[in-house]
Parts: C-alpha cells; structure tokens; sequence
C-alpha cells in the first residue's frame, strides 16, 4: 500500500502530465485541469490492468451442480440470513470485554483525528501556505502539487516504520506505541496551526509564493505524520483480533466492529467539518484543533489504559 501512495502522490505532484497527455488540454480545460485528466487516464490503466491479473491469477472453482442446488435451496433463507449476520454483528457489543472497549474509543479518537487531514491536507498546503484560490489562478495549484509531495514523502516514511514496527510493538508494547503515535499526531497538528499563524502574518498571502522555510516546514510536518499513521493503519487491527479471538467472536466479525469504530467518526468529520470551519471565519485551523484534541485524548488513553501483555508485563519487572 506505501509503494501504492508512493507513486499515487508522485503522480499528483508532478506539473508536466499536460506536455505527455496534450490532447487533454484544451480551451476549456487549461493546465491543472489538463494535469489533473492525465492523473484520471492513468488511474483508469492501472486500475484496468490491476483487474485483469487479479481476473487471471484467481483460478476460482466454479460451483458443481450439488453445490449450486444447494445455493438454490438457500436462496429463500437469504432474507433472514442477513438480518441474522445484522444482529449478530450489534449483538456481540454486550460480550465485549473492559480492553476491547477501549480499543474501539482509541480507534474512533483517532480517526476523528486524522480524517480532517486527510481531507484538507492538499487544500490546506494550497489555500493557507501558498494563499491561493482554487477559482484563480495557479497557485492554489502549486500548492496542492506540494501537498502531494508531501504525502509523498509521508507515504516513505510510512513504509519504513512498517519494516521495524513489529519489533518496536514486542519491545515497548502495542497499546504504548500506538498511544505515543497519537500524541506525535497531536504535536504536528499543532505545528500546521503555528505554520498557519505565522505564514497568515509574514504578509506575503496574495502577493508572492510563500518563503522556503514555511514551505519546508509544512513538508517536514507531512513527513512525519507518516509514523503515526503506519501505527494507525496496523497496530488497531492486530489488538481487536487478539482481544476479540480470545472470547470466540471470529476475526471477520471483530474487523467489522473496528470498521464501525472508523467510519462513524468519518460521517460525522464529513458532515461536521465544514459548517465547524464556517463557524470560526472560514479555514482549516479549526477543524485541525479539534484532530489535535481528539489525537491526544486517544494517545493518553492508549497509554494509560490499553493493557499490555503478560510477556510485556514481565519484561517491564526485570
């Protein structure tokens, strides 16, 4: 998935797609939207060819007749059988145990947490680093190719933590690794405020791009956020499942309870980030304030709360 983003965001950060794909720039579509359409076409052959060998390398065994009679017989209990899986999904709540819980309330904080990012990173890097507007102009545009290179550079560092995570996990614990990467979220959302702040008062907004410290800076907060998130996209999955085998649920089961834990925060980022923005004047920062609340409520009670193992436990008395 790393190397995946690697290129994904190598694409968007590159402004030259127009000189290859020339024949989608037109009068009505000028660079960024030509830069962008070249962007889609190769999506669309990536995706077409991803298809295709996983089309051929699946050799799926085709239903005999016995089976498909089956099926057939089945077919009328499909109604029930759903709403079966349904209650057994909400009924295995009253199962779960004190860990568990408290699992899914880091979870939930968490994404709470990064689903502002991700939705206003590159528009943050170009509307309040680079000062531009979408509607005029190219600058907003040089700003989201920024931002793109910064998520560039996130996805490498994400790759890396992936290769020595496990052993920082058996060393330090999970629960504390993932608490300690929710309060490094916290700090560099608080530092994309302050980057905020000061490129607001350097009075360049409007008149010329932003100076290379600023731009750094912003770069250097993109980067290492990519810690935090190899923790967030591994570390939750592995503690639901170990918790959640020990009392016989199922693994599918327990990764669709943490997927609930996920995107219940992402409805109500979705749908409560914009008016909360409008509510304060406008911008990002606000949203960002509360992902930065949000992070760091999440990491203390990972810290404090999430129990380590016993062979964690008995290293930690040695």
């Amino acid at each position: 998935m790393a190397i995946g983003n690697i290129l994904g965001y190598a694409t968007g950060s590159y402004s030259g797609w127009y000189k290859i794909f020339t024949f989608a720039l037109s009068p009505a579509c000028t660079i960024s939207c030509a830069n962008l359409k070249s962007a889609f076409f190769l999506d669309i052959a990536f995706i077409a060819v991803t298809t295709y060998i996983s089309i051929m390398a699946a050799h799926e065994v085709p239903l005999n007749s016995s089976e498909a009679a089956h099926a057939e017989a089945g077919a009328g209990e499909s109604g029930s059988a759903e709403e079966a899986f349904m209650w057994e999904l909400f009924g295995t709540f009253k199962y779960f145990t004190t860990p568990v819980w408290i699992i899914l309330s880091v979870t939930a904080l968490a994404w709470i947490g990064w689903f502002p990012f991700t939705l206003f990173d590159t528009d943050w890097m170009g509307r309040e680093i680079y000062g531009g507007d979408p509607n005029q102009g190219l600058v907003y545009d040089t700003g989201v190719r920024m931002g793109a290179l910064g998520l560039l550079l996130n996805s490498v560092v994400l790759a890396l933590t992936s290769l020595f995570m496990e052993s920082l996990c058996r060393k330090r614990g999970a629960g504390f690794v993932w608490g300690i990467s929710n309060i490094m979220m916290t700090v560099c959302f608080l530092a994309m405020l302050v980057v905020t702040y000061v490129a607001n008062n350097m009075g360049y907004i409007g008149k010329d791009l932003p100076p290379t410290g600023i731009v750094i800076a912003a770069l250097i907060i993109f980067t290492i956020l990519g810690f935090p998130l190899a923790i967030t996209y591994s570390v939750p999955y592995a503690l639901i499942s170990t918790h959640i085998e020990s009392l016989g649920l199922g693994q599918g089961l327990s990764m669709g309870v943490l997927n609930l834990a996920i995107v219940v925060p992402q409805i109500i980022v979705s749908l409560g980030s914009g008016p909360w923005d409008q509510l304060f004047g406008g911008g990002n920062s606000p949203a960002f304030a509360v992902a930065a609340i949000s992070a760091l409520i999440s990491g203390l009670i990972a810290v404090l709360a999430i129990p380590r193992s016993g062979a964690q436990k008995a290293r930690s008395h040695v």
